[in-house]
């Protein structure tokens, strides 16, 4: 099978807005009511994540690839 380098890539998406409750608890990781929460997702779950996101009532701030470099 061939992979192509977009198979790779990996996305960072801020979240924020998402509460604790039973399907949050299933998560790796905490979260806080008063920040935002960073999830690394593959090019391949995007629409799954965003949809997830979504259904347990996160809204989406950021979207931006790993490997993003921050220029000043």
């Amino acid at each position: 099978m061939i992979t192509s380098a977009k198979d790779n890539r990996v996305f960072v998406y801020e979240v924020s807005g998402l509460r604790q409750s039973d399907a949050t608890d299933l998560n790796g990781y905490p979260i806080r009511n008063s920040s935002s929460i960073f999830v690394k997702v593959p090019f391949s779950r995007l629409n799954e994540q965003t949809r997830r996101i979504t259904r347990l009532g996160g809204t989406i701030v950021d979207v931006r690839p790993l490997n993003a470099s921050t220029e000043g």
